[in-house]
Protein backbone atom coordinates (compact mmCIF):
# COMPACT_ATOMS: atom_id res chain seq x y z
CA UNK A 1 0.00 0.00 0.00
CA UNK A 2 2.96 2.50 0.89
CA UNK A 3 4.55 1.60 -2.24
CA UNK A 4 1.55 2.12 -4.37
CA UNK A 5 1.04 5.08 -2.72
CA UNK A 6 4.49 6.32 -3.63
CA UNK A 7 3.65 5.76 -7.22
CA UNK A 8 0.63 7.79 -6.83
CA UNK A 9 2.56 10.67 -5.61
CA UNK A 10 5.55 10.39 -7.91
CA UNK A 11 2.48 10.41 -11.14
CA UNK A 12 0.43 13.61 -9.97
CA UNK A 13 3.30 15.71 -8.64
CA UNK A 14 5.83 14.64 -12.10
CA UNK A 15 3.14 16.56 -14.15
CA UNK A 16 2.93 19.74 -11.80
CA UNK A 17 7.03 19.84 -11.76
CA UNK A 18 6.92 19.75 -15.57
CA UNK A 19 4.39 21.88 -16.13
CA UNK A 20 6.61 24.36 -14.19
CA UNK A 21 9.45 23.56 -16.31
CA UNK A 22 7.70 23.67 -19.30
CA UNK A 23 6.43 27.22 -18.09
CA UNK A 24 9.88 28.07 -17.99
CA UNK A 25 10.68 26.98 -21.67
CA UNK A 26 7.50 28.86 -23.63
CA UNK A 27 8.35 32.20 -21.32
CA UNK A 28 12.18 31.91 -22.66
CA UNK A 29 10.47 30.74 -26.32
CA UNK A 30 8.19 33.69 -26.29
CA UNK A 31 11.51 35.91 -26.44
CA UNK A 32 12.65 34.23 -29.64
CA UNK A 33 9.34 34.07 -31.33
CA UNK A 34 5.62 34.59 -30.84
CA UNK A 35 4.19 37.29 -27.82
CA UNK A 36 1.25 33.95 -27.50
CA UNK A 37 3.85 31.84 -25.91
CA UNK A 38 3.91 34.27 -22.74
CA UNK A 39 0.12 33.82 -22.41
CA UNK A 40 0.58 29.35 -22.70
CA UNK A 41 3.60 29.78 -20.35
CA UNK A 42 1.47 31.64 -17.93
CA UNK A 43 -1.69 29.34 -18.77
CA UNK A 44 1.26 25.96 -17.48
CA UNK A 45 2.04 27.82 -14.46
CA UNK A 46 -1.20 28.51 -12.72
CA UNK A 47 -2.01 25.20 -13.97
CA UNK A 48 1.18 23.63 -12.59
CA UNK A 49 0.48 25.36 -8.95
CA UNK A 50 -3.14 23.98 -9.36
CA UNK A 51 -2.37 20.56 -9.67
CA UNK A 52 0.71 20.49 -6.92
CA UNK A 53 -1.95 22.34 -4.46
CA UNK A 54 -4.18 19.25 -5.07
CA UNK A 55 -1.25 16.66 -4.92
CA UNK A 56 -0.06 18.09 -1.82
CA UNK A 57 -3.79 18.32 -0.25
CA UNK A 58 -4.47 14.51 -1.17
CA UNK A 59 -1.42 13.08 0.59
CA UNK A 60 -1.39 15.74 3.53
CA UNK A 61 -4.88 17.05 4.63
CA UNK A 62 -3.33 19.63 7.31
CA UNK A 63 -1.60 21.59 4.39
CA UNK A 64 -1.36 24.88 5.21
CA UNK A 65 -4.53 26.24 4.11
CA UNK A 66 -2.63 29.89 2.90
CA UNK A 67 -1.65 26.87 -0.16
CA UNK A 68 -4.85 25.61 -0.36
CA UNK A 69 -6.37 29.26 -1.01
CA UNK A 70 -3.20 30.12 -3.58
CA UNK A 71 -4.18 26.69 -5.64
CA UNK A 72 -7.77 27.27 -5.42
CA UNK A 73 -7.10 30.91 -6.69
CA UNK A 74 -4.96 30.07 -9.26
CA UNK A 75 -8.07 28.32 -11.13
CA UNK A 76 -9.20 31.66 -11.88
CA UNK A 77 -6.54 32.25 -14.44
CA UNK A 78 -6.96 29.26 -16.30
CA UNK A 79 -9.70 30.44 -18.42
CA UNK A 80 -8.41 33.40 -19.35
CA UNK A 81 -4.47 32.21 -20.48
CA UNK A 82 -6.28 29.77 -22.66
CA UNK A 83 -8.92 32.15 -24.30
CA UNK A 84 -5.67 35.00 -24.55
CA UNK A 85 -3.47 32.42 -25.94
CA UNK A 86 -5.86 30.75 -28.71
CA UNK A 87 -6.73 34.09 -29.30
CA UNK A 88 -3.11 35.68 -29.49
CA UNK A 89 -2.08 32.94 -31.50
CA UNK A 90 -4.83 33.29 -34.41
CA UNK A 91 -5.70 36.80 -34.31
CA UNK A 92 -2.05 37.92 -33.24
CA UNK A 93 -1.02 41.30 -31.40
CA UNK A 94 -1.19 41.56 -27.84
CA UNK A 95 -4.82 41.68 -27.23
CA UNK A 96 -6.61 43.52 -24.60
CA UNK A 97 -5.42 41.12 -21.98
CA UNK A 98 -5.23 43.52 -18.70
CA UNK A 99 -9.08 43.27 -18.54
CA UNK A 100 -9.14 39.66 -18.91
CA UNK A 101 -6.19 39.21 -16.36
CA UNK A 102 -5.73 41.89 -13.78
CA UNK A 103 -9.42 42.30 -13.23
CA UNK A 104 -10.47 38.34 -12.13
CA UNK A 105 -7.12 38.40 -10.27
CA UNK A 106 -8.00 41.80 -8.25
CA UNK A 107 -11.29 39.89 -7.76
CA UNK A 108 -9.88 37.03 -5.95
CA UNK A 109 -7.41 39.15 -4.27
CA UNK A 110 -9.70 40.75 -2.40
CA UNK A 111 -11.96 38.01 -1.96
CA UNK A 112 -8.89 36.20 -0.39
CA UNK A 113 -8.39 39.11 1.89
CA UNK A 114 -12.11 39.50 3.19
CA UNK A 115 -12.80 35.72 2.94
CA UNK A 116 -9.78 33.76 3.88
CA UNK A 117 -10.10 29.64 3.55
CA UNK A 118 -8.68 29.61 6.82
CA UNK A 119 -11.79 30.96 8.22
CA UNK A 120 -14.48 30.45 5.79
CA UNK A 121 -13.87 26.61 4.47
CA UNK A 122 -17.26 26.02 3.74
CA UNK A 123 -18.10 29.27 1.50
CA UNK A 124 -14.96 28.31 -0.40
CA UNK A 125 -16.02 24.62 -0.52
CA UNK A 126 -19.13 25.03 -1.55
CA UNK A 127 -19.84 28.32 -3.04
CA UNK A 128 -16.44 30.66 -4.49
CA UNK A 129 -15.04 26.96 -5.98
CA UNK A 130 -18.05 26.79 -8.17
CA UNK A 131 -18.22 30.16 -9.43
CA UNK A 132 -14.06 29.41 -9.95
CA UNK A 133 -15.18 26.66 -12.45
CA UNK A 134 -18.15 28.19 -13.51
CA UNK A 135 -15.81 31.12 -14.77
CA UNK A 136 -13.11 28.67 -15.61
CA UNK A 137 -16.10 26.92 -18.30
CA UNK A 138 -17.43 30.09 -19.44
CA UNK A 139 -13.82 30.76 -20.87
CA UNK A 140 -13.88 27.24 -22.23
CA UNK A 141 -17.10 28.31 -24.60
CA UNK A 142 -15.24 31.72 -25.43
CA UNK A 143 -12.37 30.17 -26.51
CA UNK A 144 -14.40 27.59 -28.91
CA UNK A 145 -14.39 30.09 -31.35
CA UNK A 146 -10.68 30.48 -31.68
CA UNK A 147 -10.66 26.35 -32.76
CA UNK A 148 -13.84 26.30 -34.19
CA UNK A 149 -12.19 26.40 -37.81
CA UNK A 150 -9.86 23.18 -36.87
CA UNK A 151 -13.13 21.90 -35.77
CA UNK A 152 -14.42 22.30 -39.37
CA UNK A 153 -11.61 21.47 -40.85
CA UNK A 154 -11.37 17.75 -39.52
CA UNK A 155 -15.25 17.39 -40.36
CA UNK A 156 -14.45 18.40 -43.98
CA UNK A 157 -11.45 15.67 -43.27
CA UNK A 158 -8.92 17.97 -44.64
CA UNK A 159 -5.17 18.24 -43.38
CA UNK A 160 -4.39 20.13 -40.18
CA UNK A 161 -1.27 22.62 -40.41
CA UNK A 162 1.10 21.98 -37.21
CA UNK A 163 -0.05 24.84 -34.95
CA UNK A 164 -3.84 23.94 -35.97
CA UNK A 165 -2.85 20.45 -34.41
CA UNK A 166 -1.29 21.88 -31.57
CA UNK A 167 -3.75 24.94 -30.29
CA UNK A 168 -6.46 21.92 -30.62
CA UNK A 169 -4.37 20.08 -28.34
CA UNK A 170 -3.93 22.76 -25.72
CA UNK A 171 -7.92 23.52 -25.80
CA UNK A 172 -9.09 19.78 -25.40
CA UNK A 173 -6.18 18.85 -23.18
CA UNK A 174 -7.50 22.00 -20.59
CA UNK A 175 -11.27 20.98 -20.80
CA UNK A 176 -10.07 17.14 -19.72
CA UNK A 177 -8.33 18.69 -16.66
CA UNK A 178 -11.74 20.87 -16.15
CA UNK A 179 -13.77 17.79 -16.52
CA UNK A 180 -11.35 16.19 -14.35
CA UNK A 181 -11.79 18.79 -11.22
CA UNK A 182 -15.64 19.08 -11.74
CA UNK A 183 -16.46 15.60 -11.56
CA UNK A 184 -13.59 15.01 -8.64
CA UNK A 185 -16.77 14.86 -5.75
CA UNK A 186 -17.81 11.48 -7.91
CA UNK A 187 -14.73 9.88 -8.71
CA UNK A 188 -11.21 11.09 -6.56
CA UNK A 189 -9.35 14.18 -6.17
CA UNK A 190 -5.74 12.79 -7.19
CA UNK A 191 -7.86 12.33 -10.54
CA UNK A 192 -7.51 16.26 -11.82
CA UNK A 193 -3.94 15.64 -11.00
CA UNK A 194 -3.10 12.36 -12.86
CA UNK A 195 -5.08 13.90 -16.03
CA UNK A 196 -2.65 16.68 -16.09
CA UNK A 197 0.52 14.79 -15.93
CA UNK A 198 -1.12 12.46 -18.77
CA UNK A 199 -1.91 15.24 -21.11
CA UNK A 200 1.35 17.14 -20.72
CA UNK A 201 3.21 14.32 -21.66
CA UNK A 202 0.99 14.03 -24.49
CA UNK A 203 1.41 17.84 -25.34
CA UNK A 204 5.45 17.24 -24.92
CA UNK A 205 5.00 14.45 -27.17
CA UNK A 206 3.34 16.73 -29.65
CA UNK A 207 5.91 19.54 -28.90
CA UNK A 208 8.73 16.97 -30.15
CA UNK A 209 7.13 15.97 -33.10
CA UNK A 210 6.49 19.74 -33.58
CA UNK A 211 9.87 20.84 -33.45
CA UNK A 212 11.24 17.85 -35.06
CA UNK A 213 12.57 18.30 -38.63
CA UNK A 214 12.77 14.46 -39.30
CA UNK A 215 8.83 13.32 -38.21
CA UNK A 216 6.11 13.42 -40.48
CA UNK A 217 3.94 13.41 -37.82
CA UNK A 218 2.56 16.78 -38.88
CA UNK A 219 3.06 15.81 -42.54
CA UNK A 220 0.77 16.84 -45.13
CA UNK A 221 -0.70 13.58 -46.35
CA UNK A 222 -0.71 14.59 -49.90
CA UNK A 223 2.29 14.40 -51.27
CA UNK A 224 3.51 16.00 -54.51
CA UNK A 225 6.60 13.92 -55.84
CA UNK A 226 6.70 12.60 -59.13
CA UNK A 227 3.22 14.36 -60.46
CA UNK A 228 4.74 17.20 -62.30
CA UNK A 229 2.64 19.93 -63.93
CA UNK A 230 2.95 20.14 -67.76
CA UNK A 231 3.05 23.35 -69.22
CA UNK A 232 -0.58 23.30 -70.69
CA UNK A 233 -2.01 22.77 -67.23
CA UNK A 234 0.18 25.34 -65.81
CA UNK A 235 -1.53 28.02 -68.21
CA UNK A 236 -4.80 26.89 -67.90
CA UNK A 237 -4.83 26.78 -64.23
CA UNK A 238 -2.87 30.29 -64.03
CA UNK A 239 -6.11 31.72 -65.88
CA UNK A 240 -8.49 30.21 -64.12
CA UNK A 241 -7.13 31.26 -61.02
CA UNK A 242 -7.67 35.33 -62.35
CA UNK A 243 -11.32 33.99 -61.64
CA UNK A 244 -10.69 34.37 -58.21
CA UNK A 245 -9.63 37.62 -58.43
CA UNK A 246 -12.53 38.70 -60.92
CA UNK A 247 -15.36 37.60 -59.16
CA UNK A 248 -13.95 38.84 -56.07
CA UNK A 249 -14.35 35.61 -54.52
CA UNK A 250 -12.23 36.36 -51.44
CA UNK A 251 -14.38 38.62 -49.94
CA UNK A 252 -15.93 35.71 -48.43
CA UNK A 253 -14.29 35.48 -44.96
CA UNK A 254 -15.03 31.71 -44.87
CA UNK A 255 -13.77 31.50 -48.89
CA UNK A 256 -11.57 27.76 -48.54
CA UNK A 257 -9.35 25.63 -50.97
CA UNK A 258 -12.21 23.58 -51.64
CA UNK A 259 -14.65 25.96 -52.72
CA UNK A 260 -11.94 27.11 -54.96
CA UNK A 261 -11.44 23.75 -56.48
CA UNK A 262 -15.16 24.01 -57.11
CA UNK A 263 -15.73 27.44 -58.77
CA UNK A 264 -12.31 26.81 -60.92
CA UNK A 265 -13.28 23.07 -61.94
CA UNK A 266 -10.26 21.71 -61.09
CA UNK A 267 -9.20 19.68 -58.18
CA UNK A 268 -8.17 20.57 -54.94
CA UNK A 269 -5.38 18.57 -55.03
CA UNK A 270 -4.09 20.20 -58.81
CA UNK A 271 -5.12 23.67 -57.37
CA UNK A 272 -2.66 23.28 -53.85
CA UNK A 273 0.18 21.73 -55.78
CA UNK A 274 0.50 25.17 -58.14
CA UNK A 275 -0.30 27.68 -55.61
CA UNK A 276 2.48 25.51 -53.33
CA UNK A 277 5.00 24.54 -56.25
CA UNK A 278 4.45 27.49 -58.72
CA UNK A 279 3.57 30.58 -57.14
CA UNK A 280 5.56 29.45 -53.49
CA UNK A 281 2.77 30.27 -50.87
CA UNK A 282 -0.05 28.84 -49.20
CA UNK A 283 -3.48 29.05 -50.58
CA UNK A 284 -4.35 30.94 -47.40
CA UNK A 285 -1.62 33.04 -47.50
CA UNK A 286 -2.91 33.73 -51.19
CA UNK A 287 -6.23 34.73 -50.95
CA UNK A 288 -4.66 37.15 -47.75
CA UNK A 289 -3.02 39.03 -50.22
CA UNK A 290 -5.95 39.22 -52.94
CA UNK A 291 -7.50 41.09 -49.70
CA UNK A 292 -4.94 43.27 -48.59
CA UNK A 293 -4.33 44.86 -52.68
CA UNK A 294 -8.49 44.83 -51.91
CA UNK A 295 -8.03 47.26 -48.90
CA UNK A 296 -4.90 49.08 -50.46
CA UNK A 297 -7.69 49.81 -53.54
CA UNK A 298 -10.53 50.91 -50.78
CA UNK A 299 -7.62 53.09 -49.10
CA UNK A 300 -6.80 54.58 -52.12
CA UNK A 301 -10.64 55.52 -53.40
CA UNK A 302 -12.76 55.68 -50.12
CA UNK A 303 -12.66 58.01 -47.63
CA UNK A 304 -14.79 57.95 -45.39
CA UNK A 305 -14.74 54.63 -43.39
CA UNK A 306 -13.51 52.61 -40.30
CA UNK A 307 -11.29 50.88 -40.08
CA UNK A 308 -13.59 47.14 -38.59
CA UNK A 309 -15.29 47.89 -41.86
CA UNK A 310 -12.72 48.31 -44.22
CA UNK A 311 -11.41 44.91 -43.10
CA UNK A 312 -14.75 43.10 -43.42
CA UNK A 313 -15.25 44.57 -47.23
CA UNK A 314 -11.85 43.50 -47.92
CA UNK A 315 -12.89 39.73 -47.13
CA UNK A 316 -11.07 39.70 -43.12
CA UNK A 317 -13.40 38.23 -40.66
CA UNK A 318 -12.41 40.62 -38.22
CA UNK A 319 -10.67 44.16 -37.28
CA UNK A 320 -7.12 42.77 -35.54
CA UNK A 321 -7.07 40.34 -37.77
CA UNK A 322 -7.33 42.58 -40.92
CA UNK A 323 -4.64 45.31 -39.01
CA UNK A 324 -2.05 42.53 -38.71
CA UNK A 325 -1.72 41.22 -41.88
CA UNK A 326 -1.93 44.51 -43.25
CA UNK A 327 0.66 45.50 -41.48
CA UNK A 328 3.00 42.84 -42.13
CA UNK A 329 2.59 42.95 -45.66
CA UNK A 330 3.02 46.67 -46.27
CA UNK A 331 4.86 47.38 -43.22
CA UNK A 332 2.65 50.40 -42.44
CA UNK A 333 -1.30 50.63 -40.56
CA UNK A 334 -3.97 51.34 -42.78
CA UNK A 335 -4.41 54.80 -41.68
CA UNK A 336 -0.36 55.04 -42.29
CA UNK A 337 -0.80 53.61 -46.04
CA UNK A 338 -3.64 56.43 -47.05
CA UNK A 339 -1.93 58.88 -46.02
CA UNK A 340 1.80 58.08 -47.67
CA UNK A 341 -0.61 57.39 -50.77
CA UNK A 342 -2.49 60.92 -50.47
CA UNK A 343 1.07 62.49 -49.89
CA UNK A 344 2.91 60.70 -53.39
CA UNK A 345 -0.31 61.81 -55.36
CA UNK A 346 -0.08 65.53 -54.25
CA UNK A 347 3.28 65.59 -55.26
CA UNK A 348 3.21 64.13 -58.65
Amino acid sequence: MIESNQLLFFLSALGAFNGFILSLYFAVNAKKKVFANYFLSLLLLVLSVRIIKSVFFYFNPHLSTIFIQIGLSACVLIGPFLFLYLKTYTEGGKQDWLKHVFSHLIGITILGIFYPYGEHREIWSFWIVRVIYFQWFVYIVLSFRYVLPVVQKLKRKENLKKIEVWSLSIYLGVIFIWLAYSTATYTSYIVGALSFTFILYLIVLLLVFRNSSDSTFFEEKQKYKNKELDAEKLNLIGQKLSIIIEKELYLNPDFSLEEAAKELKITKHLLSQYVNEILGKSFSNLIKEYRIEKAKRLLETEKNFTLESLGYDSGFSSKSTFFTAFKKATGLTPAEYQKEYTKAGQIL
